[in-house]
């Protein structure tokens, strides 16, 4: 089954609103006739969402955030629920990146409800998983990502999975300028969709949506893109510069 590639710029916590609207004036005209080959979305700060929805209108690029909180409301100080990232225009929601697990304790258990409450808001949730270099030199990556998947989607029915996205971004290439090799990634990508078929059927899975993330750049991202079994990239350095980020959605084969 054919699925179309999904391209997810993940800023982490860099540029001011000018910065962002910078950004935008140069990225559009680059990418501007690929709408149809691949989605592109921006995942940005809290405070640089409406900016980038702005900015974005009239093409076809979608903002995205990268987090959010379980609850819907309340005394939850510091905290942004997903139906505050839907009335400012957006589209997709990363949950569990490995640096929200590693710096911010984040377990498999609320990576599921953060999930859960961004499909209850309208979000596509991008849910990451992936393993340590520990657990890779242990032999261990292919439990790891089943307990990350299985904990995490734990409760999912077969309808909220066709609106969801996993990134599988192996903790030890993300930032490091070290990459998965194709053949590491599409290994792992195959562990996880088998998995996906296991709970919810084959005609899901295969057209469920997997993307590899873990620096991730113009050199090398066609190597990677190219490989049936990824559906996709989050990037994450390398999608601050627009040149950049227009250069790897326009990878071929």
């Amino acid at each position: 089954m054919s699925r179309r590639k999904l391209i997810a710029a993940n800023w982490k916590m860099y540029k001011t609103p000018e910065k962002a609207k910078s950004f935008f004036t140069d990225f559009k005209p680059l990418v501007k006739g690929d709408a149809e080959r691949v989605e592109i979305v921006v995942c940005a700060p809290f405070p640089l969402l409406q900016v980038c929805v702005e900015a974005a209108r009239g093409s076809a690029i979608e903002v995205g955030a990268q987090d959010l909180f379980w609850e819907c409301e309340g005394a939850w100080t510091g905290e942004v629920c997903g139906d505050m990232l839907s009335a400012v225009g957006c589209s997709h929601v990363i949950v569990g990146h490995s640096e929200r697990r590693q710096y911010f304790g984040e377990t498999n258990q609320i990576v599921n409800k953060k999930a859960k409450a961004a499909l209850a808001a309208g979000l596509i949730p991008i849910v990451c998983i992936g393993e340590t270099l520990d657990e890779r030199e242990a032999g261990s990556t292919d439990y790891v990502l089943k307990r990350q998947y299985l904990e995490g989607f734990d409760g999912v029915s077969a309808e909220q999975m066709t609106r969801m996205v996993i990134a599988y971004e192996p903790v030890w290439a993300i930032g490091t300028g070290r990459t998965a090799t194709p053949e590491q990634a599409v290994e792992a990508h195959r562990v996880i969709r088998a998995e996906i078929d296991k709970s919810f059927g084959e005609e899901i899975a295969a057209a469920f949506r997997i993307l590899y993330g873990g620096s991730v750049k113009p050199e090398n991202a066609a190597s990677l893109l190219t490989q049936e079994e990824i559906d996709g990239a989050l990037i994450g350095g390398a999608s601050l510069d627009p040149k950049s980020l227009a250069s790897i959605v326009h990878y071929r084969g």
